[in-house]
């Protein structure tokens, strides 16, 4: 069996504060194959961006990292710096949600893009220019020598995003870290970043971590999908499996959340009270105050994640007994 592309066991970061500590993640486990798109799906607050930034050693201080994070075999935790410089852009890259706070708005897109290369790559001003252009082209911009000499602000948001995945490109990593890319866009130019992302994997063998609160873009795109809540993976499958029939309560009540197209008038099931404080979690599962499922022994142990088969994980007491109704399609 091949080495994953991106492996997270065991992953923890804590912030420490005055009086207490903020636990943004706790013993998070996940893998991503070369040429797969996994989806990290869960509400705000929840941990996901953190994971993300653990990814590439940019947890700012005074967070505390422990676990272990391999990207193509290279341990992350622990490293200093100088020692991420290669893994930064070269083996990894990552968008942000806004593209525009992430490009210097006194400079050209083309410039900046043109810089980052040749700091990784030692390259001249010519040979970055063209491989510039080239990724350019690569993510369906539209004449771009023209986008070249453009500023940001003289592009729209879906030009921005699709610079930056250009830029995330050049270095040709193997591994694209997605931190929400389609929140700040319409649904038109969501769809065409979902496709462009979709045709990156499947023609340069990219693997693509991508991160959500849109299951529907989870449907779309994604080929697994991990669920994240309270700082910690409830649930991970097969996109199919996962939003077909879910088996953590977490993952139905976020499914039954949203809308779903002809099924006529239908009253939208929230889930009651709010995302827990990770400075001060309740005792045992973390979503038992939120959970109609919970028992006593939810209140006072907090499950493990379990292997129910066929890439079936789940970290819930009662899936076995109180099996997840099959769910309508979020697509």
């Amino acid at each position: 069996m091949s080495q994953p592309r991106l492996s997270i066991s065991g992953l923890s970061v804590d912030f420490p504060e005055l009086g207490r500590t903020v636990k943004a993640v706790r013993d998070c486990n996940i893998e991503v194959s070369a040429g797969e798109i996994m989806g990290l799906v869960g509400e705000s607050g929840s941990g996901k961006t953190v994971t993300a930034m653990s990814c590439l050693g940019l947890v700012p201080p005074p967070g505390r990292v422990r676990g272990e994070i391999l990207l193509d075999g290279f341990q992350v935790v622990g490293r200093k710096d100088a020692e991420l410089s290669h893994v930064r852009g070269g083996l990894a890259a990552m968008i942000f949600q806004n593209p525009g706070k992430a490009l210097n708005p006194f400079f050209t897109v083309g410039h900046q893009i043109a810089d980052v290369l040749k700091v990784h790559r030692r390259i001249g001003d010519g040979e970055a220019r063209e491989r510039v252009i080239e990724a350019f082209g690569t993510v369906h911009l539209p004449d771009p020598n023209i986008v070249f000499e453009k500023y940001p602000h003289q592009l729209s948001g879906g030009q921005l995003q699709r610079a930056m995945i250009a830029m995330a490109l050049t270095c040709e990593p193997k591994l694209l870290i997605a931190d929400e890319p389609t929140t700040a866009l319409d649904v038109t130019i969501q769809a065409q970043v979902v496709v462009l992302l979709r045709e990156l994997a499947a023609t340069h063998g990219l693997s693509i971590l991508f991160i959500t609160h849109d299951l529907g873009v989870v449907a779309a795109l994604c080929d697994r999908v991990a669920v994240m809540y309270g700082g910690t993976v409830v649930e991970q499958g097969t996109v199919i499996n996962v939003l077909g029939q879910p088996l953590h309560p977490y993952t139905t009540r976020l499914l039954a959340s949203v809308p779903k197209l002809g099924l006529g008038k239908a009253e939208l099931t929230a889930i009651p009270g709010q995302v827990p404080d990770m400075g001060a979690l309740p005792p045992g599962c973390s979503f038992h105050p939120r959970c109609d499922r919970a028992t006593e022994r939810c209140r006072q142990e907090d499950p493990v994640i379990r292997d129910f088969g066929g890439q079936r994980l789940a970290a819930c007491f009662h899936v076995e007994s109180e099996p997840a109704p099959a769910g309508q399609s979020v697509a």
